[in-house]
């Protein structure tokens, strides 16, 4: 194999690296498998301790498995869902998780929750075993994992929360947040930094309370009294989320956010935005004005695949739009996908 530039920095190992790889004859990427062997070996040169050694081992173990269980459902649409362990089956915040999980199974997503007591038991049961995925944390004050998905092939067991959360966050396309503690409020703002800087992909986000629920009504005034209000956090952020005590509501939001728009991808300096229906030149031209803010240059415009795209077989068959985006202004971003969903055919 021709080597890549990332490497042991020993021609020995580096060739010795490039024979195992030919002998393990992967089917594609052989440049990255060849660089996860050189990234080991960088660590054994590196005189990395035990400790150091542990954690990336297990964390790669840990991404390895959960890639191969997500792997045959990449087709599937999934809505993650975050909550309290310590929420009671009689809790009316239970029943609002049960009938939302339920909900979406229905119109053919799948769950993928913490696999743990309280709102995530709701979930499971909502969704039925057939629908979801149990994403567990180790805790030794916990109770084990769902007897729900007891046996179940998509339970994963992760010792590390950062391994656990980069699996709930790559793995699903939406997101809804019941009340809970600690835990919960480090999965919101971690959500939304993500998306806020544009680590993770741009998607729904609900903040879900029961009727009449006072919850995220409180965060929102913190939000906006404390962060908003002193630069923190720009106005524009409150767009990537979307409050409500009506199940059927989050219902919408989640699926609305898909009515138009597909997905993105950057290609060089470009991104193109796959949509089921582009708009025509008239809009997109009213679209360049309202969003002249995100814009480096030119206008948003109707593009072909492009050729990595055609390579890739990304999603050649749907209609795309091209835009010279400033990677900065995803709140902004995030507007402009409601307003393309706007131009929805099943509108």
């Amino acid at each position: 194999m021709k080597l890549p530039r990332y490497r042991t920095g020993n021609r020995e190992l580096d060739s010795a690296a490039a024979e195992l790889v030919d002998q393990a004859n992967p089917p594609n990427n052989s440049d990255l498998v060849y660089e996860l062997i050189a990234s080991a070996l960088r660590l054994a040169k590196d005189d990395a301790n035990r400790g150091d050694l542990k954690i990336a081992s297990a964390a790669l173990k840990e991404m390895r498995y959960a890639f191969q269980v997500f792997a045959p459902y990449r087709a599937e649409m999934k809505v993650a869902i975050f909550g309290s362990a310590r929420t009671q089956p009689d809790d009316p915040l239970y029943h609002q998780t049960r009938d939302f999980a339920a909900a979406m199974a229905e119109r053919d997503w799948m769950i993928i929750t913490g696999a743990g007591p309280g709102i995530m038991e709701a979930g499971l049961e909502g969704a039925g075993t057939e629908n979801s995925f149990g994403v567990s944390i180790n805790l030794p004050f916990e109770a084990g994992d769902s007897p729900t998905l007891a046996d179940d092939p998509k339970l994963i067991n992760f010792r590390y929360f950062f391994t656990r959360k980069l699996s709930f966050v790559k793995e699903a396309d939406g997101f809804v947040l019941l009340p809970g503690g600690f835990g919960t409020m480090d999965e919101a703002f971690e959500l939304l930094t993500l998306v806020q800087t544009g680590k993770a992909q741009i998607g729904p986000i609900v903040l879900l309370d029961v009727p009449g629920g006072s919850y995220w009504k409180s965060w929102k005034d913190f939000v906006d009294h404390a962060l908003i209000d002193q630069g923190y956090a720009s106005p524009d952020d409150k767009n990537l989320v979307f409050i409500t005590d009506n199940v059927m509501e989050a219902v919408g939001e989640i699926t609305r956010f898909f009515s138009n728009y597909h997905s993105q991808r950057f290609v060089g300096k470009r991104l193109v935005i796959r949509l089921h229906q582009a708009p025509d030149e008239e809009a997109l031209l009213s679209l360049s004005e309202q969003f002249a803010d995100i814009l480096t240059e030119g206008r948003i415009e109707r593009v072909d695949a492009t050729p990595s795209e055609i390579e890739d077989n990304d999603h050649i068959d749907l209609d795309r739009v091209g835009l010279w985006f400033d990677r900065q202004h995803w709140s902004r971003l995030r507007t402009l996908i409601d307003a393309f969903n706007e131009f929805s055919p099943l509108r």
